[in-house]
């Protein structure tokens, strides 16, 4: 790995180019299991620099807030309750820029680096309502001046916020700056789920499940206000560990700690793996680290709710510190960086100095029920009927069980998105010519691919590659993640935002002719089932076929498949006479 230079496979291009596509992604997947992506070092920098910028960035805006003290004097005001409440309106305004997850080149951001404003601000951008047929004012796909406003008035809400000062009359015992104004928070609750109901990509990118249900809390009186931001951190760590209760997971940290820039030695990534490089599938190693997070999530944060300080509190706390710094080291794809530096401050702020608010403090039935409404009603609707419910406020947060899906593009036929869609960037593989060149930018795309394989959904996708055209040498196949952070301005593992939806819009715009473009998606599992939907469709003629695929199918193949049968078994609900069954008999209805 170099500093500026990726660190690909020894291939013999000529060769590896003419061998079928799941073939291809064997080298591919073998490689990232020792090397992970191969990402230069300097990139690694620049998050570090943006993490920085992240840190330092909130101490200098808060630490105007009258009342403080300087940059310097520090240590004795971050645990006013005001900086709580200003970390929070700071990382919702990082987010909604587009500065935190879903930025950079391990989203394959590359030139320019990030998303979000540079679409956000711009008429004509591709815009996602949620619900277009049932909200009035909604419906189109095309950014207007109504939606670049409303993006607007979030950005000066939130940084009036951060400009504001503590009220008098809101002091809470032991402080002396106050709180902020609720009426002066009103613009930005009132703003950001407006321009959510015309673009939900916008409010999903702000984190709106974390930091809008917050910003809800900070209208409740002091003592509640506490308890429920404690609670609100409870349920994260809950809804993650319960969205780790499936098979997929330990595939998730075996791709992770592989790419991980400070794991170096190879014989331990090596052991990630059953049989390293004949068997990709994740080790009993991978297992226990997985679930051992699981029961770190689920056991240690009621212990901090309830220990009100002390020994137990200090040892809790150190252990839910290492917890998150491990995640950030690993910088996970999509690279939720800022997210955990957030967890931690909370951590020790919330259960750490004000450890002694508990329970027994609690008193307002209203807060009750919309917390519960939130961490408890929507994650358990979004785990039994994933497809109503994004992967975000579902709370299945980096378990490997997220709508997914693969774009596969006739050769030539990509380039369309850029000519005919408005955007802040050109496709990735664009983007990474310009950098390396076509080889070494094809080369990078499929070692994507290859991340996406060594998931147990990735297996899914390929298996039903050979369903979704006749001839797969005639077409590109590309993560529809890409599709997403190109057209969209955001991606960050929300499968939705690369559904029947966009793809409509993105025809809309393009044009497609039958059979250019082709997309495989794949539906997250259901958690009392055993199974994930899937659906295949032509941008131009609509859905070709769809059905299920079973998760003990998914989960016990290698990232390749294999040789023999490049394909993965299925239940069909229904398909279009032109569905070949993998044989190349024409299939019935």
């Amino acid at each position: 790995m170099g500093f500026i230079s990726p660190l690909l496979p020894d291939l013999d291009l000529k060769e590896w180019r003419s061998r079928p596509h799941l073939q291809r992604i064997r080298p591919l997947a073998q490689h990232w299991a020792e090397n992970g992506f191969g990402t230069p070092y300097a990139v690694y920098l620049l998050y570090v620099v943006k993490l920085v910028g992240y840190v330092l960035g909130a101490i200098a805006v808060i630490s105007a807030t009258p009342g403080l003290g300087s940059v310097g004097d520090f240590g004795s005001w971050w645990t006013e309750p005001i900086v709580y409440q200003k970390v929070v309106v700071w990382t919702l305004l990082y987010e909604v820029l587009g500065f935190g997850c879903g930025s950079m080149p391990l989203t394959f951001r590359f030139l320019p680096p990030i998303g979000g404003f540079l679409y956000w601000l711009r008429p004509g951008t591709v815009r996602l309502p949620p619900w277009p047929d049932k909200v009035p004012l909604t419906r189109g796909t095309r950014r207007s001046i109504v939606d670049v406003a409303l993006y607007l008035v979030v950005i000066a809400s939130a940084v009036w916020l951060l400009c504001s000062p503590g009220t008098a009359d809101s002091v809470p015992p032991g402080n002396t700056v106050g709180l902020l104004d609720p009426v002066r928070i009103i613009p930005l609750v009132v703003a950001l789920p407006l321009l959510g109901l015309r673009d939900k990509t916008i409010f999903l990118a702000a984190r709106g499940e974390q930091y809008w249900l917050t910003l809800l809390v900070f209208f409740f009186p002091y003592l509640d206000m506490m308890v429920g931001l404690k609670l609100i951190m409870v349920g994260l760590w809950w809804g993650a560990a319960t969205s780790k209760l499936n098979r997929h997971f330990p595939f998730v940290v075996a791709v992770m700690i592989s790419n991980s820039p400070l794991q170096r030695v190879k014989w331990i990534k090596r052991k990630l793996y059953r049989d390293f490089p004949h068997d990709l599938r994740p080790s009993k190693l991978s297992g226990f680290a997985a679930h051992t997070g699981t029961v770190i999530e689920y056991l240690l944060p009621p212990v901090l709710f309830f220990s009100h300080g002390g020994i137990v509190t200090t040892v809790v706390l150190t252990i839910m510190v290492i917890f998150h710094l491990h995640i950030l080291s690993t910088f996970p794809m999509g690279v939720p960086l800022e997210w955990n530096i957030f967890f931690i401050f909370s951590a020790l702020f919330l259960f750490g100095h004000y450890a002694e608010i508990g329970l027994s403090d609690f008193g307002s039935p209203l807060l009750a029920a919309l917390l519960l409404v939130c961490l408890v009603g929507l994650p358990v609707l979004g785990n039994m009927k994933p497809h109503l419910v994004s992967f975000l406020p579902s709370m299945r947060y980096y378990a490997g069980n997220w709508a997914t899906s693969l774009w596969v593009f006739r050769k030539g036929s990509e380039q369309k998105l850029t000519k005919h869609i408005v955007t802040a960037a050109a496709t990735p593989k664009e983007q990474l010519t310009k950098l390396y060149g076509e080889e070494k930018a094809e080369l990078m795309l499929q070692k994507a691919m290859a991340w996406r394989s060594m998931h147990s959904h990735g297996r899914a996708l390929n298996g039903l590659l050979c369903r979704a055209v006749d001839n797969l040498d005639d077409y590109d196949v590309r993560e529809g993640e890409f599709a997403a952070g190109m057209v969209l301005g955001w991606n960050f593992g929300e499968g939705h935002l690369h559904n029947q939806q966009l793809i409509d819009a993105v025809q809309q715009r393009c044009n497609f002719a039958p059979g250019e473009l082709r997309v495989i998606m794949l539906e997250s599992q259901p958690i009392q089932r055993q199974r994930q939907h899937y659906r295949i469709v032509d941008a131009a003629t609509g859905q070709l076929e769809e059905g299920y695929v079973a998760v003990k199918d998914m989960v016990t193949r290698q990232p390749w498949l294999d040789d023999q049968d490049p394909s993965i078994p299925v239940q069909v609900l229904r398909r279009t006479p032109w569905q070949r069954d993998r044989r190349g008999a024409p299939a019935h209805d």
